[in-house]
C-alpha cells in the first residue's frame, strides 16, 4: 500500500455475498466528480464475524460502510445511534464512524423514490404497491412509500408471519396489507409490483404471482445484474409494461450516503448512465 492510498479516507461495503456489487465503481465516479480524496473497499464478511470486521475496520480508521444483504437489520445492534428512518426501518444500509461512536442511517428509501419519481417519472400518490419479500431492504422501503401516499402497500412473504411482523411496524403509517406468496389473489392487479427478495442474487426464482401483473403494471427489481434478472425476465414475458433492474436505486442510495460521509451530494445521472453502459 502506497503513501498516499494509506492516509485516504477510507469506506466500503460490507454483505455476503458481495461479488456482484458495483458500489466501489460507483463511489470512485462520486469521488473524482467531487473532487473528493477517498477510497471505497469491497468486504465479503459472513453474518459470525461482522461485528468483529466492523469494529476491525472502524478501528483502523474507517470513516463509513455501506451494509447490504444480509447484514442490514443485524448490524443495527452495533450502533450507538441510529436516524429516524433507520429506527423506523430496523435496518441500516449505511454506516457514519465519528467520534468513536458509529451511527446508523438508512438509504435505500430515498434512493428507491428518487429512482421511481425523478428517473422514471412515476406517481406513487394513489397507486397500488405490491412488495415481494419481507427482509431488510423492504424494511427501508416501506416508510417512504407509505409517506407518498400510495392507495395502499401489500407486503407478501413466503413466510405470512414475518410479513405480518414488518405490517405492524409500519401499521400507522398508511393502509398496509402482509400476505403470503400463495394467498396473492389472481383478480387483483397492481400499479407497481416491487421485487425485495435477494432471490436473484442466488439465481432463484420464487413463485412470481401471474395474477398480479397487468398491462399498466410497472414491475421494478431491487436486485440489478449483467443481464437480466430472472424476475425482470417473468415481468416483460407477462407483458408488464415495464421492467426494471435496480441500477437507478442503487446509485441514488450511494448518493445520498456519499453525502451524509462527505457533506456533499454528487450528480446521479452521469453516474447512471456510465454504470448502464458498462454493465
Amino acid at each position: 500500500m502506497s503513501e498516499e492510498t494509506s492516509i485516504l479516507d477510507r469506506y466500503g461495503v460490507m454483505g455476503h455475498p458481495i461479488a456482484h456489487s458495483r458500489s466501489p465503481v460507483i463511489h470512485k465516479l462520486f469521488a473524482m466528480q467531487t473532487g473528493e480524496q477517498l477510497r471505497y473497499e469491497l468486504l465479503d464478511v459472513e453474518a459470525a464475524a461482522l461485528e468483529q470486521a466492523i469494529r476491525r475496520f472502524q478501528g483502523s480508521g474507517g470513516r463509513g460502510l455501506n451494509i447490504t444483504v444480509p447484514h442490514k437489520q443485524s448490524v443495527c445492534m452495533l450502533c450507538d445511534h441510529l436516524s429516524e428512518r433507520a429506527n423506523t426501518a430496523g435496518a441500516a444500509n449505511t454506516l457514519i464512524f465519528k467520534d468513536n461512536e458509529i451511527t446508523g442511517d438508512n438509504t435505500d428509501g430515498i434512493g428507491l423514490l428518487r429512482d421511481l419519481v425523478v428517473n422514471l417519472d412515476l406517481s406513487i400518490e394513489g397507486s397500488d404497491i405490491l412488495i415481494l419479500g419481507a427482509g431488510g431492504a423492504t424494511r427501508g422501503i416501506v416508510g417512504p412509500l407509505l409517506e407518498m401516499s400510495p392507495k395502499a402497500v401489500t407486503i407478501a412473504n413466503r413466510t405470512p408471519d414475518r410479513a405480518e411482523t414488518l405490517k405492524a411496524r409500519f401499521d400507522e403509517l398508511g393502509t398496509i396489507k402482509a400476505v403470503g406468496f400463495g394467498d396473492i389473489v389472481d383478480d387483483h392487479t397492481y400499479d407497481l409490483v416491487i421485487n425485495a427478495t435477494s432471490a436473484g442474487v442466488r439465481g432463484e426464482a420464487p413463485p412470481y404471482p401471474a395474477g398480479a401483473l397487468g398491462h399498466n403494471t410497472v414491475c421494478y427489481d431491487l436486485s440489478y445484474g449483467l443481464k437480466p434478472t430472472p424476475f425482470t425476465v417473468w415481468a416483460r414475458d407477462r407483458g408488464a409494461a415495464r421492467a426494471v433492474m435496480g441500477w437507478g436505486m442503487l446509485v441514488e442510495q450511494a448518493a445520498e450516503s456519499f453525502r451524509l460521509w462527505r457533506g456533499i451530494r454528487p450528480e446521479t445521472g452521469p453516474v447512471l448512465k456510465q454504470i448502464r453502459v458498462s454493465a
